[in-house]
């Protein structure tokens, strides 16, 4: 089977069935899965289960598709690092020139751990920065902080007077723009704790101009997170690029204009366009309403680089059946993979192997993990080909806020992550051990 027929077959296109040609492969199936070049089933043999799977070539492909989309308008591509902070997708992120967009004091030591000249690309988000997180930021001389209401601005200007820095800001700004995505990732509503009211900005940045110690330098907007439709995107922007104009005719210098994240991706359509074409279409929808202004754009992606790019596999531990239901027990969890119980989120579940020669029939089952909960499942009522205790399953687009999200909730080590890059294949975190778990903790 070539990859580019078998591209179609798998999604997301980091992972693909391929002819076992050779080994112990060979006498398990007829194609196994793999990514990039290397089959699963060897990373499982080697490092066990479960198992977090990235595909670099896949991350590196999706951040030049959203250069390419974003070519004809000055902009830096700001990694939202809380979709997965993994330090060996960091420094590979780092290497292509990418900026990070942060949300706590942990996440920009990671960066700077990774190069701590990635700080003069950082943008640091999020509701409650603490005074230590901004010390921390305004030391290493981060890009700029999206500021999110009146008494974080002006605890910042406190922090900067202290340090005698100045502090460059950008106020986030609340569009009132509603997103169809999960209540709980949309941000852009007035109900909602993020931001400020648009309609109160202008007054907020006459105040923050009057201090010595504060910059303005741009605005900053995030209306939510896994939206597939450009259109609210447009919508913000629109509003954005009148509020940009209204700011520089008060004699603010606006430099800079923060778009967000939020571009979904598509986990459960098979039938979505490409990524490329996606991301040209988001490119339109927020560049529009920025033509002539001559600002530098900067954009947050997170799940749509990552998303795709990671799996995690699983290992059948149990078949059993209750009052005629039947349930996969797998020995991945809750604890592993939040989002199915967080957000009832669905994640495409496929075998490691598949003989394209017959056909072993379906069934309809709940996949679930050990964790000692009603809401452990990674699947309900999904219909699955069937398969054996023993067997290894792969859970698919689960690169973003799957290890991100992860706890050690029941007691139970986190996952070791494995990055595959063509044949190459790097252990970016081991597994954890119960020690590992204890190692803090006194009695």
């Amino acid at each position: 089977m070539s990859r580019a027929k078998a591209s179609r077959e798998a999604r997301p296109p980091a992972f693909w069935y391929r002819e076992a040609r050779k080994g112990w492969l060979r006498r398990k199936a007829g194609s196994v899965l793999c990514c990039d070049d290397v089959p699963v089933a060897q990373l499982a043999e080697r490092f066990g289960t479960p198992l977090y799977v990235y595909s670099a070539s896949t991350i590196v492909d999706r951040l030049r598709a959203f250069d390419n989309a974003f070519r004809t308008i000055a902009h830096s591509v700001c990694y939202s690092v809380k979709a997965n902070s993994a330090l060996g997708i960091l420094r590979l992120i780092s290497g292509l020139r990418c900026g990070f967009d942060v949300v706590s004091g942990g996440e920009l030591e990671r960066v700077l751990q990774v190069d701590k000249r990635a700080a003069r690309k950082v943008v640091f988000s999020g509701v409650g920065k603490t005074k230590e997180e901004m010390r921390q930021a305004l030391k290493a001389k981060i890009l700029l902080f999206n500021v999110e209401s009146e008494s974080e601005l002006w605890a910042l200007a406190e922090v900067a007077a202290t340090l005698k820095r100045v502090a460059p800001i950008a106020l986030r700004v609340n569009p009132d723009v509603a997103a169809e995505t999960h209540p709980y990732i949309s941000t852009g509503l007035r109900k909602h704790k993020f931001g400020i009211p648009i309609s109160e900005a202008r007054s907020l940045y006459a105040w923050a101009s009057g201090s010595r110690h504060l910059k303005v330098a741009g605005i900053s907007v995030h209306i939510g997170s896994q939206i597939t439709e450009v259109k609210p995107f447009r919508a913000t922007m629109e509003r954005v690029a009148e509020l940009v104009q209204v700011l520089r005719q008060d004699g603010h210098q606006i430099e800079f204009v923060d778009a967000g994240g939020g571009l979904g991706i598509c986990y459960e359509d098979s039938s979505a366009p490409e990524f490329s074409h996606h991301v040209v279409a988001y490119a339109e929808a927020v560049v529009r309403p920025l033509r002539g202004l001559k600002v530098h754009l900067l954009l947050e992606p997170g799940r749509s680089i990552v998303g795709p790019a990671g799996a995690l596999l699983t290992s059948v531990l149990y078949k059993k059946k209750n009052d005629g239901r039947r349930f996969l027990v797998v020995d991945a969890a809750m604890n592993d993979l939040l989002r199915p119980s967080l957000y009832n989120a669905y994640h495409e579940i496929i075998p490691t192997t598949a003989d394209s020669h017959a056909t072993t029939g379906r069934e309809n089952v709940d996949v679930v993990g050990p964790v000692c909960e009603t809401g452990d499942f990674l699947a309900r009522d999904r219909e699955l080909p069937i398969v054996n205790e023993g067997d290894l399953l792969a859970i698919l687009d689960a690169g973003a806020y799957g290890m991100s999200q992860s706890s050690n909730y029941n007691t139970r080590p986190r996952p070791a992550e494995v990055l595959v890059d063509g044949k190459s294949v790097k252990l970016i975190r081991r597994r954890e051990s119960v020690t590992d778990l204890l190692r803090p903790e006194s009695f």
